[in-house]
């Protein structure tokens, strides 16, 4: 197995510096909506699961990476705050299906808005820095990023 270098280290921590900054962003968004980052996730999966696929909430707790009871916490707090609406499918009673309501589409087409529009402005350096983490692993000597000038030119003034 190949030794990380030094470029190896600064690349991945570049790129983590700008997850965080985009995560930054987004928690402070969707509280100042009024909701927990993790509702904002549910929201966004709901909306966003493929064509044909049910809103089941196993589906969407797999989708979110989190235990089945925790997504069933989100909904139930979402529910109580006119989010969503949860019921039964008809072809299987044990099937809890979920959607959005009127609220839960207005809150989440604002946030969706703003979670773009700072992709526009973070995403070339979202790209940046993820091609620094490929370039690192292959091999290829690495320019200075567009970050770590501005850095350095912050530093000298």
């Amino acid at each position: 197995m190949k030794r990380l270098t030094l470029a190896d280290y600064q690349a991945l921590a570049g790129f983590r510096y700008q997850i965080r900054k985009f995560l930054h962003f987004s928690e402070r968004a969707v509280k100042q909506a009024g909701l927990e980052h993790g509702q904002y996730q549910l929201l966004l999966a709901i909306k966003g699961m493929p064509t044909g696929v049910r809103p089941r909430i196993s589906d969407l707790a797999d989708q979110m990476q989190i235990r089945h009871h925790s997504a069933v916490e989100l909904i139930n707090r979402l529910e109580a705050g006119g989010y969503v609406h949860r019921e039964r499918a008809q072809a299987d009673r044990r099937e809890v299906l979920l959607s959005l309501t009127p609220k839960g589409e207005r809150t989440l087409g604002e946030l969706a808005r703003h979670h773009q529009d700072e992709l526009r402005t973070a995403g070339p350096r979202l790209v940046e820095a993820l091609q620094r983490v490929m370039q690192a692993k292959n091999g290829i000597p690495q320019k200075p990023s567009t970050e770590e000038k501005r850095r350095t030119k912050d530093k000298a003034t």
